[in-house]
């Protein structure tokens, strides 16, 4: 792995990263820098691609687990499942993540979650702020999920998808978090135990040095959560000098980029490039499944052109319920005896928002349980069956079928869209894309087929 590595980045052997104050780091000798956690599947696949595709070689942990690392990673993103857990046990397994972290030696943490900050009235966000806020001994951090590349942006503290705010766009229906108010602040401040200030882009358009200013103004008055407005990727790299010294941030990918571009001195990665850091994680050419969760409606318009074109099994909710284990072993026999074709087969759960919401009110979270029990135990099935490379859409069901394939952490590969990059398991023959609901276009399954090569 070392030697790997030091093909990747030849010119990084001998260096880490060293700070002079208020500014870039600069390089010197190799060492672990920046510690990510990442509070699901799909988030932490979506920061770890921005962090390679601008430059700083990271690799991605399936929770706290101890692999060989290269002394020329710079990056760890430490992927949970505590998006959507008792706030209790999210707080307790971001904890143990951020002490991960400083034993691998990082010096600066970032907390992410989704860029349209799924988060109910309770949490988790607020509650896991805090506590890392007190393990590293900080009195104040900053709120910013903003990912302009993919139309989410803030504004006077309100999150916007696209032209409007977040309660009014289609993402505000997500099943486990619904999002009912674009107000980072008041978010915060209902579901933490301090009080949230804002950023206005008035002060970020003068430059990183009124940001720092601005910044010690409201903790000085008391602030712990700073909500940044964002609206361009040029607010994202003033606000990235800013912040550069700061032990704790929280947000988006968006930041997490602009951070990896001051890092790393603008070495972006070329799109379509060879021996560069996005090889480790490269679909090799194999078997190929799609399997579908998720009920959003970028999810739905992306299945619905793939159906059209290639051969689809629909997932019933009723037989999940009956007997996901068995129902599982009969779906996998289908796919196996059916004939092979040009393209690929997709397993999809997927359904409009209506039909979701009376399954839901018909059979509450039960049904959420036995679909995520049925794709785990179809993921099994398929990877006993010779399948290698599983394309999956939703952040629940991509983090379960991660976690019944065993996989413990990922190489980073070439983005297939922004924020979903295809990875590969360390140690194995195994290939994943791994997408939140609505991120990628509608033909978002056809642009990860194309980076396979046929064999």
């Amino acid at each position: 792995m070392p030697k790997l590595f030091a093909l990747l980045w030849p010119g990084l052997p001998g260096v880490k990263w060293m700070h002079k104050g208020h500014g870039t780091p600069r390089l010197s000798e190799v060492a672990m820098y920046l510690g990510v956690i990442a509070d699901d599947f799909t988030g932490a696949t979506d920061i770890a691609g921005f962090l390679v595709n601008n430059g700083l070689p990271t690799v991605q942990l399936n929770g706290v687990t101890d692999l060989p690392l290269s002394d020329s990673v710079q990056a760890v993103v430490i992927s949970l499942k505590s998006r959507s857990c008792p706030a209790e046990e999210a707080v307790s397994l971001s904890l143990d993540a951020l002490r991960h972290c400083r034993a691998l030696g990082c010096s600066r943490f970032f907390f992410k979650y989704c860029s349209t900050f799924d988060s109910t009235a309770k949490g988790n966000i607020g509650p896991v702020t805090d506590a890392l806020l007190r393990e590293l001994g900080e009195r104040l951090t900053v709120v910013c999920p903003a990912l302009p590349v993919n139309g989410r942006t803030v504004y006077k503290g309100y999150l916007f998808v696209g032209d409007v705010p977040l309660n009014e766009s289609g993402m505000r229906n997500h099943p486990l978090n619904p999002m009912r108010d674009a107000n980072l602040m008041r978010l915060m401040d209902a579901q933490s135990s301090g009080k949230s200030g804002n950023v206005p882009v008035s002060v970020i358009a003068r430059g990183a040095e009124a940001v720092r200013e601005h910044l010690k103004t409201l903790e000085k008055e008391g602030i712990a959560y700073a909500v940044l407005d964002s609206l361009t990727d040029a607010d994202l790299d003033t606000l990235a000098r800013a912040l550069a010294d700061m032990p704790l941030v929280t947000g988006g990918s968006g930041l997490g980029g602009a951070l990896a571009r001051l890092y790393a001195g603008g070495a972006a990665v070329s799109p379509g490039g060879e021996g560069c850091a996005t090889d480790p994680g490269r679909p090799f050419g194999g078997k190929t499944i799609l399997l579908s969760g998720s009920c959003s409606e970028m999810t739905n318009r992306q299945v619905a052109v793939y159906k059209a074109a290639g051969p689809f099994h629909h997932v019933s909710v009723e037989r999940c319920l009956e007997d996901a284990e068995g129902y599982a072993r009969e779906m996998a026999g289908q796919l196996a005896s059916a004939a092979p074709g040009a393209l690929p087969p997709l397993v999809s759960a997927t359904v409009p928002p209506a039909e979701l919401a009376a399954i839901q009110q018909r059979h509450g979270l039960a049904s959420s349980h036995a679909l995520e029990n049925f794709f785990a135990r179809l993921a099994v099935s398929l990877r006993e069956a010779g399948y290698d490379h599983f394309i999956v859409a939703g952040g629940e069901t991509s983090s379960v079928i991660s976690q019944a394939l065993q996989v413990k952490g990922f190489y980073i590969g070439p983005q297939i869209a922004p924020g979903v990059p295809w990875v590969r398991a360390i140690g194995e023959p195994l290939s994943l894309a791994l997408k939140s609901g609505n991120f990628g276009d509608e033909r978002f399954f056809f642009a990860a087929l194309e980076h396979i090569p046929s064999k």
